[in-house]
């Protein structure tokens, strides 16, 4: 299991956005299935515009907050990755390899709530905390778009402290129109934040009071093959 981190958040703000846009650019292919079709007005209402069971790549990534550098700096926090996840230090943005997940999307503001459904996985990658002799990682992180929180495996020192619990919290109402570029579908504008349980660990982790709930992580962007 890995620790909470900060940067663990950009995923999951991402993710959600991506979940959405995963789905709605594979909705041109599914507009004519038996259930949105159907002759009963209730089935057709609540039948799913767009399915993807098996979703994989590209990527999630975050743009950090400048706050939540400045936080990690005035910690004496080092920031590091785990696995195949990357961080450029001239740009601030930090990404993730999706590895495999699931989503179904149904009309916003229909009866079905919440309008995305499913789970994206970032197995095998993360981040990492370091300061004083004690290094935190975050990995293994999983996006519930339902939900709007990014889970993930915590682990101090090499020590498993937590396994898929809440790490950051994603506010998806500053999404921006879905992009296409070649076969990509990009959907970016999501806030990623610091979940309260989350922050109370990295406080008694690190022996501080600064990292505080909802603290701002920064703005996620989410990448996925359509074909």
């Amino acid at each position: 299991m890995r620790t909470n981190r900060l940067r663990a958040a950009v995923p999951v703000a991402l993710l959600a956005g991506a979940l959405a846009v995963g789905v709605s650019a594979c909705g041109s292919s599914n507009t004519s299935t038996p259930a949105a079709n159907s002759s009963s007005p209730a089935a057709s209402s609540t039948a799913p515009l767009a399915t993807v069971p098996n979703v994989s790549g590209v990527s999630t990534s975050v743009k950090l907050d400048p706050s939540f550098l400045a936080a990690l700096k005035s910690l004496s926090l080092t920031p590091g990755t785990v696995g195949k996840a990357t961080l450029d230090a001239s740009t601030g943005v930090i990404s993730f390899p999706i590895t495999s997940g699931n989503v179904t999307y149904y009309k916003p503001g229909g009866p079905v709530e919440p309008y995305v459904q499913g789970i994206l996985h970032h197995d095998g990658s993360g981040l990492s905390l370091s300061a004083g002799g004690t290094t935190v990682e975050l990995t293994n992180f999983s996006v519930d778009p339902g939900k709007s929180i990014l889970y993930g495996d915590v682990s101090a020192n090499g020590t498993t402290a937590a396994t898929q619990t809440p790490l950051f919290f994603l506010n998806g109402s500053t999404l921006q129109p879905l992009m296409k570029q070649g076969n990509d579908a990009i959907l970016t504008g999501t806030k990623v934040s610091i979940y309260p349980s989350a922050a109370m660990l990295l406080d008694t982790t690190f022996k501080t009071t600064a990292v505080t709930p909802y603290f701002p992580v920064g703005v996620a962007t989410i990448t996925i093959a359509t074909s």
